[in-house]
């Protein structure tokens, strides 16, 4: 039997591992139809700190040959929902973070494709465009200017909360490649809120309810060291043909997290590499990650509150 997928999932209480191998061809999940977009929501009515006098225009352009597009020369960070209509009372939300090494945004199939997954099973999506640290000529900071968009993200949706339908003790991080590092630095790096703050969005704390790792960037040593009990709950995956320090070093991350009593679940798909995201035409076990994600959410509390 082929073995396209390795799944390693733990419980609580103790680091028990289950491999779990699968042959066949599985079902690719079926992205619903778009929910109306509401239009982009700027973190900052007044403009980001750190992007005063900068006027330039975001640029999107074609990305490859299957349509996709990538965006730069971001300076007014936003985020993009996608609600979940209908919904009988609040729900669970995602603030989702494109990869792009720091240098552009993956828009689509790291954005608003899984943002559009998402709010059709149930969990509002908030796509974040955040500034780009190593986009040429760029003036910002990976762990000042885009943290502090991620930080600002997850305030507002909380502040927010009841416009949008959703629980504010239920909204989480997923990021996709470098994406991916700043979840990881937004889950290991929270603060409570500013009490004194000018700004209420500011008051609130900046710390996400559960984190969602998809192949991430940036996993230094002192990250995986970084690990403590209070991180929250994480979903951790990657492709197992991704470069070293992805496929070799998320599960070192796994592992810090089950030493610290942190509750963790790890995929790490054979035969699988970077940057596959959510796309119609994938296939094989990887392509149902969407399904599992929303599954480990049931799992976990998160899709219906407990």
């Amino acid at each position: 039997m082929r073995v396209t997928m390795l799944r390693v999932m733990c419980g609580l209480a103790a680091i028990g591992c289950v491999a779990v191998g699968v042959a066949q061809q599985a079902a690719v999940p079926a992205v619903p139809a778009p929910v109306k977009m509401r239009a982009e929501v700027p973190l900052w009515a007044n403009g980001a700190p750190g992007s005063a006098g900068k006027t330039e225009q975001e640029v999107v352009t074609l990305q490859n040959a299957d349509g996709e597009h990538a965006v730069t020369m971001i300076d007014n960070p936003s985020l993009t929902p996608y609600l979940v209509r209908g919904a009988k009372g609040p729900v669970a939300a995602v603030i989702i973070a494109p990869g792009g090494g720091h240098s552009l945004l993956s828009i689509d199939h790291e954005g608003y494709d899984v943002a559009k997954y998402l709010s059709g099973h149930g969990v509002a999506g908030f796509v974040l465009k955040y500034r780009l640290a190593k986009q040429k000529g760029s003036t910002y900071t990976i762990d000042g200017d885009e943290m502090h968009d991620i930080q600002r993200a997850i305030r507002m949706v909380k502040a927010r909360a009841a416009e949008w339908g959703i629980d504010p003790e239920r909204v989480g991080v997923m990021g996709f490649s470098a994406g991916g590092e700043l979840a990881v630095k937004a889950a290991e790096r929270f603060d409570a809120g500013d009490a004194s703050a000018a700004d209420p969005i500011d008051k609130l704390s900046s710390k996400p309810a559960f984190e969602a790792l998809m192949y991430p960037g940036g996993l230094t040593p002192e990250l995986i060291t970084g690990v403590t009990k209070d991180m929250p709950p994480g979903f951790l995956l990657c492709g197992a043909d991704d470069r070293e320090n992805i496929a070799q070093q998320l599960p070192l991350l796994f592992i810090a997290m089950r030493k610290a009593g942190v509750s963790a679940e790890l995929h790490e798909y054979a035969g699988v590499g970077h940057g596959f995201g959510i796309r119609l035409g994938a296939h094989g076990a990887v392509s149902e990650w969407p399904d599992v994600f929303v599954q480990w959410m049931d799992t976990k509390g998160f899709l219906r509150g407990k």
